[in-house]
């Protein structure tokens, strides 16, 4: 599975996912605006590095709609039937709550690396004990790092797409 994210003008972003199961999904604005890095990229990010198969592109890579919708309505009615039936289950949950408390601490932890603000968020310190200097979260700033110099000179219409690296469940 490839995610696009594009540049839009207005300090906006699109995400496109081309993926090999599932219904071909519509393009959709994400949240969260960043010059360096957009919010779902800082998940894609996180997820992909954490092996987290169950966060939110684990389970887009899987087939399923997520935060995003099929392209086509008829199939995307059928799609939301579908996944109203399958609730996720307790390892995907896990990983959806993995990859939320990583994200959060990691995009503070990168901005204070990158010299975009001088403090940490005062929660940080309930974070697990080592987390924030464990190796896993050294190779996501790594990697925060990495898309933040593809992605903070783009010009508007111009992107950065990610593979996701995972099998799916």
């Amino acid at each position: 599975m490839d995610v696009s994210f594009t540049k839009l003008a207005g300090r906006r972003y699109r995400m496109t996912v081309v993926r090999e199961r599932g219904p071909q999904l519509a393009p959709r604005q994400g949240p969260g605006y960043d010059d360096h890095l957009p919010h779902d990229a800082v998940h894609f990010l996180v997820e992909a590095e954490a092996g987290l198969c169950g966060g939110v592109f684990g389970r887009i890579a899987a087939g399923r709609s997520n935060i995003f919708w099929a392209a086509d309505p008829d199939v995307r009615r059928r799609q939301a039937r579908r996944e109203a039936k399958r609730r996720p289950d307790q390892a995907e949950r896990a990983d959806m709550a993995r990859s939320e408390t990583l994200a959060s601490l990691c995009e503070p932890l990168w901005q204070v690396r990158a010299g975009r603000r001088s403090d940490l968020p005062v929660w940080l310190s309930s974070t697990e004990p080592g987390l924030a200097k464990s190796p896993l979260v050294e190779r996501i700033l790594a990697r925060l790092d990495d898309f933040a110099a593809r992605w903070h000179p783009l010009l508007p219409d111009g992107s950065v797409t990610l593979t996701w690296p995972l099998r799916t469940r």
